[in-house]
């Protein structure tokens, strides 16, 4: 018994150091390039830092600065309209053609689908970038010769103030839709089939099946898509530095490319830092409301 009892815990302690020996690392470099440059931004938004030279301590200057600057301001609100639309159309448009993906009978019609709409997503963004910003030119577009022959007139996608922000937020659906369509898809593949069956059985149909059936037992998976969708799309930086660098007259200029703009361009490394740290904490704080708004205790 003893023996048996010494074997449980030898098992125990080399789970314990296999689990400290492989985490070990990771958390080294989570530490070194995560932890770390996060707080030194902190500390650098404290000073009016210019990247050179000294850097004078300035306390919450930068930060009562920001609520004063109009320019942020305006990134901000620019920022949260991308993301709301953005997120929304994403989760919405990934689900739906993830249902329509999962209802296909044959398996390699599936896979075909499935592997065809994750392309985009292993493309670097600046080469599709790059591709619809030519796709978007005012004369020679695709886009705008397809819109001419049904009639409608040519639109100045980026560089009208109304239609700027739009072409960005359909240029990032495009390239990123398809890794939210195979994360869902492999939520609805975790799904029991005997829940769909006893539900079919009963008299429910395929929406009702949807809504009743897999997309709550779909919620883990759904706030882990949502979570990482508004994370990602709150740091757009890539295809507004690409196709319009936060223009015309600012209708795109996100918090990300502000960041980038002060920081490298301006030389106020300090000032960039304080834009850093609030968009830092805009981030966590939708994503603790996320996490806590959204509980699972179910099992199967």
């Amino acid at each position: 018994m003893n023996k048996k009892v010494k074997r449980k815990q030898g098992i125990s302690r080399r789970q314990r150091r296999f689990v400290i020996i492989g985490l070990t690392p990771i958390l080294i470099v989570f530490f070194v390039f995560s932890v770390i440059p996060i707080f030194y931004s902190f500390i650098m938004s404290l000073f009016n830092h210019s990247g050179f030279g000294q850097a004078p301590f300035v306390g919450l200057d930068n930060y009562v600065q920001l609520v004063h600057d109009t320019e942020f301001l305006g990134s901000l609100k620019n920022t949260i309209i991308f993301v709301l639309i953005a997120v929304n159309a994403n989760i919405v448009i990934s689900t739906l053609m993830a249902v329509v993906i999962k209802s296909i009978k044959k398996r390699k019609i599936r896979s075909f689908f499935r592997g065809w709409f994750f392309i985009p997503a292993v493309i670097p963004i600046v080469a599709l970038c790059y591709v619809w910003a030519i796709m978007y030119q005012p004369s020679s577009g695709i886009i705008n010769k397809m819109l001419s022959l049904a009639g409608i007139a040519p639109v100045n996608w980026l560089t009208g103030s109304s239609t700027a922000l739009i072409a960005i937020i359909i240029t990032t659906l495009w390239c990123d839709l398809g890794y939210n369509i195979v994360l869902i898809l492999a939520g609805m593949d975790s799904v029991p089939e005997m829940f769909l069956e006893a539900a079919s059985i009963d008299g429910a149909n395929c929406v009702q099946r949807f809504f009743r059936i897999t997309l709550p037992l779909l919620s883990r998976n759904m706030l882990f898509v949502s979570m990482m969708t508004y994370i990602t799309y709150f740091q757009a930086f890539a295809q507004i530095q690409i196709m319009t660098k936060g223009g015309p007259n600012n209708a795109t200029n996100v918090i990300a490319y502000n960041i980038y703009n002060y920081a490298f361009q301006y030389s106020q490394m300090g000032y960039a830092s304080a834009m850093a740290m609030v968009l830092l904490g805009i981030i966590l704080i939708i994503s603790m409301v996320q996490f806590f708004s959204v509980k699972s205790d179910w099992e199967y």
